[in-house]
């Protein structure tokens, strides 16, 4: 079976088509538990993301702050496994129809064997990967895996990145670029400031690829800032926040649909100059 890579070009190029962003959640499988995180993640989707990515829980986040690190020790002391996460992509899948990636810190992957990992995330209708720590020099057997089974392999980028650098990245990744508004880890922020939209107009200079940036927004308002002037906006630590704060699953589940539309109010509400 072939991943989902087509479906999630036809999500950007719909959003592209209706002059907005598209909405990207984020949430670390198994947490609060397994079946908690499959139904938190639908719901970020029924709220009106566009697409999820789900992350695989690591006992050493490096790039993750402490919100994201709380919600990955929470689903690794619950027993998550690689075995979850492929389950959390298919039934989220299979609930929602739309574009579901994981995000991975490379050794998990590379422990497991790329063969039989992108094999697996292909037949549960995985659209793709996003590597943060995967160097791209060291990338070509995952991509050649992950091409042959119709899997995005999604490489982050910082704005410390020199130019050169950039035009390797984004001419070995695939599906879109993921481009960080920020230097250092995941968490919310106060403002999103203009090194993101610098940093996207730097990798506009050098792929067609959709450029999504993350790192940092947490409300509406954010949201709505950065899709004037990306493909698309990623959510992560908020929604982490936002389960971690409440108190049993379903209110969690519920809660998380309800910040994802005010999350999908900012993108929508906002025509983005980049899909004019």
């Amino acid at each position: 079976m072939s991943g989902n890579i087509t479906l999630l070009a036809e999500t950007f190029a719909a959003a592209k088509r209706e002059h907005r962003a598209a909405l990207i959640g984020y949430l670390p499988a198994g947490f609060p538990t397994v079946d908690g995180g499959i139904a938190a993640l639908t719901a970020i989707l029924e709220g009106g993301a566009d697409i999820v990515e789900v992350g695989l829980p690591h006992s050493d986040p490096v790039l993750d702050g402490p919100i994201i690190q709380t919600a990955a020790d929470i689903a690794l002391r619950g027993g998550t496994r690689i075995k979850d996460v492929i389950r959390t992509v298919r039934e989220v899948y299979h609930a929602t129809g739309k574009p579901v990636l994981v995000m991975s810190y490379w050794n998990p992957i590379s422990r497991y064997g790329i063969e039989r990992f992108t094999t697996e995330l292909a037949e549960a209708g995985g659209a793709g990967c996003i590597l943060p720590d995967l160097p791209v020099q060291e990338s070509a057997e995952w991509r050649a895996h992950a091409t042959a089974r119709g899997l995005a392999t999604v490489f982050v980028v910082a704005p410390s990145s020199e130019d050169e650098r950039l035009h390797e990245i984004t001419a070995a990744g695939s599906g879109f670029v993921y481009a960080s508004a920020l230097m250092g880890v995941t968490g919310s922020r106060k403002s999103v400031g203009e090194a993101a939209s610098t940093l996207v107009r730097r990798i506009r200079a050098v792929t067609d690829l959709p450029v999504c940036v993350g790192i940092g927004i947490s409300t509406a308002e954010q949201a709505a800032a950065v899709a004037d002037f990306a493909d698309g906006v990623i959510v992560g630590s908020a929604l982490v926040k936002t389960l971690l704060d409440a108190p049993d699953v379903y209110t969690g589940a519920d809660a998380v649909r309800t910040f994802a539309a005010e999350l999908a109010r900012g993108v929508r509400g906002h025509e983005s100059s980049a899909a004019r």
